[in-house]
């Protein structure tokens, strides 16, 4: 029997690997050519500092492995040369977004698992979703395999918002999932607005722009945010609550107009993929410019 809540939940520490929407799935870009040579953990840890990772740093990755290419070891090599990057976890500070929309009963994911079901097929599918616990649930498949790489590696903290997590795993990892309102799961009291206030770098390796989660942040400094309800697997049962309805489907826009008016960011291809390392702040608020603009078409 599930129990009905709306108290916010807290964070909480990554104990043991599991095996096993708001936005933002992984989309692939190009896969690498088939005679291209698997990039090693050193050769990838140089290309990301030559695209400007820095050690001590705060970074948000979203990444497609498939646009990477082949990398021997896969998404623990790429974790690996990303930590060496920023000066291993004991200076710099690596952060994924680790959501899990498939546990929401108000999610797209999960309006299409019980669309054409009965109700009582419907209720029985909703009895059987686990509850949200943030030690141990995976994150979902939309968001990459390299998110779970980074959820499970020893010493990853998790926020504990149940629908839209984040971990980070390094120095400064605790102090940006710690909070995470319940009612803010984009936003300035999340662990993206964190990376806001610390003037992160985002990452977008073989992501395109359109994908830019931290866009939200410049959403919600709009007028006449939209508000709707919506219910999730918590930790202590299911939870409702009301929080701005999120929506991406502007950002390839934003994008573009990002990309035409940043200074700070940078581009270079690595294996197969197309990356950006993006500041946050800087783009944050050129976007918050443009939507203002656009909205005053």
């Amino acid at each position: 029997m599930t129990t009905e809540t709306r108290v916010a939940v807290a964070s909480a520490p990554v104990t043991a690997p599991a095996t096993a929407s708001p936005p933002h799935a992984v989309t692939a870009g190009r896969a690498a050519p088939a005679d291209a040579p698997p990039p090693t953990r050193d050769r990838l840890a140089r290309r990301f500092a030559a695209l400007g990772v820095r050690p001590g740093g705060v970074l948000l990755v979203q990444a497609s492995l498939r646009a990477l290419g082949p990398v021997d070891g896969g998404a623990a090599t790429v974790t690996d040369a990303l930590l060496d990057a920023l000066g291993g976890p004991s200076h710099g500070t690596l952060v994924a977004y680790t959501a899990t929309p498939e546990n929401s009963s108000t999610s797209r994911l999960h309006l299409a698992a019980v669309a054409g079901l009965t109700e009582a097929e419907a209720a029985a599918h909703r009895a059987r979703m686990p509850r949200f616990d943030p030690a141990t649930t995976p994150c979902s498949p939309t968001v990459g395999a390299l998110s779970e790489e980074i959820r499970t590696r020893p010493g990853a903290r998790r926020s504990a918002h149940p629908q839209t997590s984040f971990a980070a795993l390094g120095a400064r990892a605790e102090e940006i999932v710690r909070r995470h309102d319940l009612t803010s799961h984009l936003g300035p009291d999340s662990p993206l607005g964190r990376l806001y206030e610390l003037d992160a770098r985002v990452l977008m390796m073989g992501v395109p722009m359109s994908r830019f989660t931290a866009f939200h942040l410049a959403d919600l400094q709009m007028p006449g945010v939209r508000l709707r309800e919506y219910r999730c697997s918590g930790p202590d049962g299911w939870v409702t609550f009301t929080a701005p309805d999120l929506d991406d489907l502007h950002f390839a826009e934003l994008g573009a107009e990002v990309l035409s008016r940043a200074t700070g960011l940078t581009e270079r291809r690595i294996g197969g993929a197309d990356c950006r390392l993006v500041p946050v702040r800087e783009a944050v608020d050129l976007a918050v410019e443009a939507l203002r603009e656009l909205r005053g078409r």
